[in-house]
């Protein structure tokens, strides 16, 4: 009987914990944001409530000093939909999304910003478009209220300047709100400002990307954190993601490329050190040689085949990390059987 009863009390707690696995997460990182975060709260449970899902709010907030974790805390207290993460010191937006989609349980995951320019009651009809088959889900801000100058102009340079590099034909990838299923985002590794390239790294594992146009409202309170530098911080982070998303696959094909350049050079520098023309139209091998031309031989020599070992290097870990991967999933599969 007492066996019994354990294994009973054991079968209601799983599925007890099962039961509280959230359908949807929305993550929200905040910095700054005290006067916003009572409405936004308001706003997103309102907006939830009425998807007919079950749900959880994730604040993140990356350091603030305004008295924003006061005010999250207090709500958090009151509402046992909502979670919140406390950063000790600023780390940024990205970081503050990756801590949220790691501490997200739902298998719908929601993104948005915490200044209530975005609508939260534009969620249902994103997460109904994601119920149609896809994986990622944009929201578009077709109608954008901020300043020409500040913001506007940046975002379209830097919606171009994405779109074109990573090859997402997204209109606004720039804008937080989006949908992911949670394989999405627990299958990235987020760094650096990559929050905007959300769309471009899902795609790079074969997610089904869709946008749908959004609700955009000016800010009511609070300063914004963007501006023009943020044009130069896409651009570096640009580098990065190509070679993420077209590099990583196979790097000894792109380090081949760079180094074949040099093995051309090498073997001609080595030819005008070592043969000479007289004026009679003899040709002389090893005769009076050039020094430089053969010194600048053979370091480009050894500098393009260094860049040939690098890129096989690179494609010898990719693949045998591949291998042990796929050797522990499979350890995993057969032990829980």
């Amino acid at each position: 009987m007492t066996s019994s009863a354990s294994s009973s009390d054991r079968s209601n707690a799983v599925a007890g914990a099962l039961c509280s696995v959230p359908s949807v997460s929305v993550v929200v990182p905040i910095y700054n944001e005290r006067d916003n975060i009572v409405p936004l709260h308001e706003a997103l449970s309102f907006s939830l409530a009425g998807l007919g899902r079950s749900y959880e709010i994730l604040l993140v907030d990356d350091g603030s000093t305004d008295g924003s974790r006061d005010v999250m805390r207090r709500l958090a207290a009151a509402d046992p939909h909502l979670r919140v993460v406390l950063f000790r010191r600023n780390y940024g937006q990205t970081a503050a999304m990756a801590a949220g989609f790691r501490a997200a349980r739902g298998r719908t995951i929601v993104s948005m910003d915490g200044d209530l320019q975005n609508d939260p009651a534009d969620i249902g009809r994103l997460v109904d478009k994601l119920d149609e088959g896809y994986d990622v889900v944009c929201g578009w801000r077709r109608h954008r209220q901020d300043r020409v100058a500040t913001r506007l102009l940046p975002s379209k340079i830097a919606n171009f300047l994405i779109a074109r590099v990573t090859g997402a034909r997204i209109h606004d990838t720039g804008c937080s709100l989006k949908v992911y299923r949670g394989w999405v985002v627990r299958s990235l590794h987020l760094y650096s400002d990559m929050h905007r390239f959300l769309a471009a790294l899902g795609a790079g594992i074969g997610a089904r990307i869709t946008e749908v146009p959004v609700r955009h409202h000016a800010r009511r309170a609070g300063q914004s954190k963007y501006g023009l530098g943020r044009i130069f911080r896409v651009l570096a982070d640009l580098v990065g993601i190509k070679m993420l998303i077209q590099f990583a696959a196979h790097p000894i094909r792109w380090f081949t490329l760079l180094s074949l350049p040099l093995f051309v050079l090498a073997p001609l520098m080595f030819a005008l050190g070592f043969v000479k023309v007289t004026r009679e139209g003899q040709w002389l091998l090893f005769g009076d040689y050039d020094m430089a031309a053969v010194a600048a031989g053979s370091v480009a020599l050894l500098f393009a085949m260094n860049v040939f070992l690098l890129g096989f290097l690179a494609e010898l870990q990719i693949k045998v990390s591949k291998f042990f991967r796929q050797r522990i999933s499979v350890t995993a599969r057969e032990a829980s059987r």
